[in-house]
């Protein structure tokens, strides 16, 4: 009998997601158990299995298609109905319109080019509107899927690589024998201008674009920047290192910057806080956000919940842990949930100081510069004002100022200066 493939919970506080990739297509074969479509998740990309053995009879959702979970996606040929949908199934699918998520359509005719005689077969939603937006006649792609299929990389790479189409450029009529003369030569050799490249958005790509314009349409951002002396972490730092290698766990200075982050929140509770309508929402518990590189794709921010509890050792584990992960597109959807407050170290690229867009529903994000040598100016009691190289941070502290004056954010961030500068 026929097998429904439903969109499972991901997460304790997951209820959508977005399908990005279908891992088969209809009519291939699949196995129990084996990657059947991806889903993203808040940037987290997770592969649902299949529920059972047999042939994709039918996609229901297309690529890019925001799913609530308990919607129905596939349809599956033979075994038993082992993944049930959740109590909430009937109504997410019929929030799906049928005539958006049902009709496989064929590529529509592009202009007179000749075609061969071969069936195009399934293409998906993506394909068509990369073909309609660049005016590809499909017939002329040569698939690499399965049966020939035609992917979204076969049709990009047919773009960059086809030549210029014939009376594409705009040919001018000879000019009259007696203007001919007022014509110059560069003008004669004047090109057409070149179109300019679309890039496909990408799901995790339109999630951050999102979140940062709802996050400037909700907040008034303020941002006040201090600098801090870095002179006793970085002793303490060097001391620790090796005995911190030793228990497998490498000892960076975003575990130091989590340690008085947590400190401060302690000092400063509204800090650790949301806005909402009904009033400000202290949070109980420290859960920080860091901000970690996924290359090209853009950042994910992993959080370390009750990160208040964690000795520094602890915190390098868990920082450790939770970037390579990152870096892997490994972390699970609850792991990039339920941030208090987040940690940029935009740094790492040689940034000296930054504005940072604040995590909503977050109250204040700290933006950690790069840690440069530089002179200063310190006082010392027995000879006075000097001159010395020093280890030199930026600390940008951006908040948000419905919830938080100056003068406490400024506090705040005062206190985490001072707990660097007196590291012990």
């Amino acid at each position: 009998m026929p097998v429904q493939v439903w969109m499972p919970q991901l997460g304790e506080s997951v209820t959508e997601g977005t399908i990005t990739k279908w891992l088969k297509a209809v009519g291939e074969r699949v196995e129990e158990f084996e990657p059947l479509v991806e889903v993203n998740t808040d940037k987290v990309d997770t592969e649902i299995p299949s529920p059972a053995s047999g042939i994709v009879l039918e996609i229901l959702v297309p690529e890019g298609t925001v799913v609530k979970t308990g919607a129905a996606l596939a349809v599956i040929s033979g075994g038993e109905e082992i993944l049930e949908p959740g109590p909430s199934s009937g109504q997410a699918v019929q929030e799906l319109p049928s005539a958006e998520i049902l009709p496989i359509e064929h590529a529509p005719a592009l202009g007179p080019t000749p075609r061969s005689d071969r069936e195009l077969g399934f293409i998906s939603p993506v394909v068509r509107k990369i073909a309609s937006e660049h005016q590809v006649d499909l017939y002329q792609v040569t698939g690499s899927g399965t049966g020939n299929r035609i992917t979204k990389q076969d049709i990009l790479s047919y773009i960059e690589s086809r030549p210029a189409e014939p009376g594409t450029s705009a040919e001018l009529p000879a000019p009259h024998p007696a203007a001919a003369d007022h014509l110059t030569a560069a003008a004669r050799q004047i090109s057409p201008a070149v179109p300019a490249a679309v890039l496909p958005l990408t799901p995790v790509r339109r999630l951050i674009a999102e979140h940062m314009v709802t996050s400037k349409h909700t907040s008034p951002h303020v941002t006040t920047i201090m600098e801090a002396d870095l002179g006793r972490v970085i002793v303490h730092r060097q001391a620790n290192k090796e005995t911190f290698n030793q228990d497998g766990v490498n000892l960076t200075f975003t575990a130091y910057f989590v340690s008085v982050v947590c400190l401060a929140l302690k000092a400063f509770p509204l800090v650790n806080s949301s806005w909402s309508e009904g009033g400000i929402v202290l949070h109980r518990s420290i859960h920080i956000g860091m901000a970690a590189s996924m290359g090209e794709e853009g950042l994910i921010v992993p959080v370390i919940k009750n990160a208040e509890t964690y000795s520094l050792l602890g915190l390098a584990r868990i920082i450790n842990d939770l970037a390579s992960r990152a870096r892997a597109h490994k972390l699970q959807p609850d792991e990039v949930k339920g941030g208090t407050f987040t940690i940029t170290n935009h740094g790492t690229s040689g940034s000296l100081f930054a504005t940072p867009i604040i995590n909503q529903p977050q109250c204040a994000i700290l933006g950690v510069g790069a840690i440069q040598k530089r002179p200063v100016v310190i006082s010392l009691p027995e000879h006075g004002d000097t001159i010395a190289i020093r280890s030199m941070v930026y600390l940008g502290l951006t908040f948000d100022h419905r919830i938080l004056d100056g003068a406490i954010a400024d506090a705040f961030l005062g206190k985490i200066i001072e707990a660097l500068q007196n590291w012990s």
